[in-house]
């Protein structure tokens, strides 16, 4: 009896654990949204933001609710999508690895 307690313990505690993770990227995914619409820059396809957002509202997905691994993936690619769309974008845009612009690699 004390084993089937801990067990669903520790079920549940895990469960709220990638609830949290789920949450947390979805308030990144809307942050970038809104940051980039504020810069005036390409936030991507409006479908993939609101299929992302409905994929974890919606109680229909690939794993049950319990597991929102799947859910976590959906919205890291949603993000995914929209930071590359800004990359397409956005040429003039400074180098990720450099943090330079690409300008300032051709010197007169």
């Amino acid at each position: 009896m004390e084993s089937t307690t801990a067990l669903l313990t520790v079920a549940a505690v895990l469960a709220a654990a990638v609830l949290a993770a789920a949450v947390a990227v979805l308030v990144r995914l809307v942050r970038t949204r809104r940051e980039l619409r504020r810069a005036g820059l390409p936030t991507g396809p409006r479908w993939v933001f609101w299929g992302a957002v409905l994929y974890l509202v919606l109680p229909a997905d690939l794993l049950p609710d319990p597991v929102y691994l799947d859910d976590i993936g959906v919205l890291l690619l949603a993000l995914r999508t929209m930071r590359g769309s800004l990359d397409a974008g956005a040429p003039s845009a400074p180098s990720r690895r450099s943090g330079r612009h690409p300008v300032d690699d051709y010197a007169p």
